[in-house]
């Protein structure tokens, strides 16, 4: 059986506006990004979808509450769906962690964080666990760039340094996977 994932990042924070990278910082949307998100409701509560996964940062959390808090979909939240760890670096300029990135794709991030290949396993264990009660539905995933890489190598295969290295273009209406 397969489990059909359509993935859309969290909507837009006061942080992404201000240049800043969260990573484990909670963050909190933009008033652009609360419309975002009551944007992607609109466009996937019809769509087949029979629940919803977030990661647990709030910036996630706000998204899927606007999104579904108000529909029947479940809600369930999972820490393993978090942004890299930037650890010292968690809320520095956006610049300079963009800059920097391919030096921590196996090295962690000074400061007790991670590397983006500890990030991407850390989310790659989420998956297997989907099938459970999912097989053969339609889910949907609200995460972060860790989150996108990790459903990018289940997908379509490729190396951290290929997937860090990689420029990220976001999408306004998602992505879609279909995981064996």
């Amino acid at each position: 059986m397969t489990v059909e994932i359509v993935f859309e990042t969290h909507a837009l924070t006061e942080d992404n506006e201000n240049g800043f990278a969260t990573g484990w910082l909670p963050g909190r949307l933009s008033e652009r990004g609360r419309a975002n998100a009551a944007n992607m409701g609109r466009r996937r509560r019809h769509d087949g979808i029979a629940a919803v996964f977030s990661s647990d940062l709030r910036r996630s959390v706000e998204t899927a509450q606007i999104a579904f808090g108000n529909s029947q979909i479940p809600i369930l939240y999972d820490w393993r769906l978090r942004e890299c760890d930037f650890g010292a670096h968690n809320g520095s300029p956006s610049v300079d962690v963009g800059r920097d990135r391919l030096t921590y794709c196996d090295v962690p991030y000074p400061g007790g964080g991670e590397s983006h290949s500890q990030a991407i396993a850390r989310v790659a264990r989420a998956l297997p666990d989907l099938y459970t009660r999912w097989s053969g539905r339609r889910i949907m995933l609200i995460g972060h760039l860790a989150t996108y890489r990790a459903l990018e190598q289940a997908a379509h295969g490729g190396t951290v340094h290929e997937l860090v290295a990689a420029t990220f273009e976001w999408r306004p209406h998602g992505w879609e996977y279909r995981l064996p």
